[in-house]
């Protein structure tokens, strides 16, 4: 395979042009999500638009992905256009705060793999340090985007890492956006969590809380736990 592309089971993302090539994090909360009975779907910053063809392929759900980078944004054109779906996704090349105050209509699924570097040395590639860090999209600008397009019975669903997801949570439940359900991600049986995969809701409930490890030991064998999330996906499960 190619590193310029990725094969799935149900389709294919060519990822040349885009900063951010598919990475664990982002197959990983689009197998995560559920998105039944969900009718509308916004990806925010979508990227090479793997997450959006994730939730397309388990949902008969209208999604709308938007990127503010051009060459991120052509790429998931590239990508959902060549996909059997195509017709339920709308690709925008627009931010996210630009696009909050331009939507006339609210989501019943919310999804982001979004930039969470706030203090660290940035790359210098300009596309890939915007869309690893913040200074595009702030936590602050990502919750205000959510709390404007969410609708009153949706689901807003996101990856950060261990600590960044301590910030957004305190951040979301100061204005009223709860967090409902938590997996923690574990690359290997012998290492600390490094993501957290996070469910929001603006009715507060239990948490629901689990975790999933992603592989056995150092030779990368994938754990069953790890292969039954993505067997809908990878090629190899």
């Amino acid at each position: 395979m190619s590193s310029q592309e990725f094969v799935f089971k149900q389709f294919k993302i060519h990822q040349d042009k885009c900063a951010m090539k598919v990475g664990t994090d982002a197959v990983l909360l689009g197998a995560w999500v559920n998105a039944a009975n969900v009718k509308t779907i916004l990806d925010i910053g979508t990227g090479t638009g793997i997450i959006s063809l994730m939730l397309a392929q388990k949902s008969q759900a209208l999604i709308d992905a938007i990127d503010l980078d051009r060459n991120a944004y052509m790429q998931a054109q590239e990508n959902i256009g060549s996909c059997k779906w195509s017709d339920r996704i709308q690709v925008h090349h627009i931010s996210l705060q630009q696009y909050a105050i331009n939507a006339k209509h609210k989501y019943d699924l919310i999804v982001s793999n979004p930039p969470y570097f706030v203090d660290s040395s940035k790359a210098l590639e300009e596309s890939r340090t915007n869309a690893r860090h913040t200074d595009q999209l702030s936590f602050a600008d990502l919750l205000n985007g959510v709390l404007k397009l969410l609708g009153p019975g949706g689901k807003f669903h996101v990856i950060l890492p261990t600590k960044e997801s301590q910030l957004f949570r305190e951040m979301a439940e100061e204005h009223k956006l709860y967090l409902t359900k938590l997996t923690r991600v574990i690359t290997r049986t012998d290492k600390p969590e490094k993501r957290l995969l996070m469910k929001f809701e603006f009715t507060k409930k239990p948490l629901e809380e689990d975790s999933i490890t992603i592989e056995q030991d150092e030779r990368h064998s994938y754990t069953d736990q790890y292969k039954e999330l993505t067997k809908d996906y990878y090629m190899g499960f």
